[in-house]
């Protein structure tokens, strides 16, 4: 997995030894809940995610350039909806301390980048649920286009079942966009 530098930030593989840095942002109730999955209640969990979740799955640590500290997630796991060609779902999360600063965006957009011009993906679509706003911003800032909402299609880490939103972006719509 290739590292990768914006303007404000670095984007590197994940490694065990970052745990703690993810254990302070996922365990706060108002990350992992907005996508529907429970807040982390150790260390040691946060290390098992890494391990079984960012690193097969390909996800890279967001850090600040010239800090040490992992402050969020973005990667790609299979699109379940596009098995035949080449697409790819983007997720993502943040430290609720950097948020409303564009740095998600600033991530994304490298990464869509990244996904078209050295993956050579077809499309990348993204799911979230329909009250998270911010992450809705996002991908609205990058040019995905809605595809639908699937009724009763998820199920949280307390149960609960919810409707997703379905957005993609292909390479032609991003090289539309790019020009």
């Amino acid at each position: 997995m290739k590292r990768i530098e914006t303007e404000r930030l670095i984007l590197d593989k994940w490694s065990k030894k970052d745990a703690k840095d993810l254990f302070e942002y996922a365990r706060t109730p108002n990350v992992g809940p907005a996508a529907g999955w429970k807040p982390h209640e150790s260390v040691a969990e946060s290390k098992t995610r890494i391990k079984k979740l960012f690193i097969p799955n390909r996800t890279w640590k967001i850090t600040m350039k010239g800090e040490d500290k992992a402050i969020g997630s973005i990667g790609f796991e299979p699109d379940p909806r596009r098995p035949e060609i080449r697409a790819k779902e983007l997720g993502y999360s943040l430290s609720e301390d950097y948020w409303g600063l564009g740095i998600m965006t600033e991530a994304a957009r490298e990464v869509v980048r990244y996904a078209f011009e050295e993956e050579e993906l077809q499309v990348l679509s993204i799911e979230t649920a329909p009250d998270n706003k911010r992450s809705l911003r996002v991908i609205e800032k990058l040019g995905f286009k809605f595809e639908g909402r699937l009724r009763d299609a998820y199920r949280t880490f307390d149960g609960k079942i919810r409707d997703t939103m379905v957005f993609s972006i292909t390479k032609d719509d991003w090289m539309d966009m790019s020009k």
